[in-house]
């Protein structure tokens, strides 16, 4: 999504080698991830040989919680036995937390996680 949001205006789209080599995601996983960003209408794709991926929507109108809600379902799951005692009090303060994640991740959008110009990286 950084690269996507990178392009984003320019009018290329991204095309899946590209992707998969920019970010170093197998690529049969990263199309895994495209179709699922595709499905909640995160971005949007183009088919043939001049095809490829780009945005929905401006990289500033994309939060970091949308791309977790897209990919992982949510942004915390508690699995397993939350019925007795010790695990409804879990669960509570799992809820929260939670919840904290949430807001914390609504407060990113895609534009402020994909710098246009790569950082200058100094060696000593």
């Amino acid at each position: 999504m950084a690269e996507l949001a990178r392009l984003h205006g320019s009018g290329r789209l991204a095309q899946i080698e590209h992707l998969a080599q920019t970010e170093a995601v197998p690529a049969n996983f990263l199309a895994q991830i495209l179709g699922k960003l595709r499905t909640h209408r995160l971005i949007t794709s183009r088919r043939g040989n001049l095809g490829g991926y780009l945005l929905a929507r401006p990289p500033e109108e994309i939060s970091l919680y949308d791309i977790l809600l897209a990919v992982e379902g949510g942004c915390l799951h508690l699995s397993g036995n939350f019925h007795g005692r010790s695990g409804r009090r879990l669960k509570k303060v799992w809820d929260e937390i939670g919840e904290s994640l949430a807001e914390k991740t609504k407060s990113y959008t895609l534009d402020q996680l994909a710098t246009r110009n790569p950082t200058v990286m100094y060696y000593i």
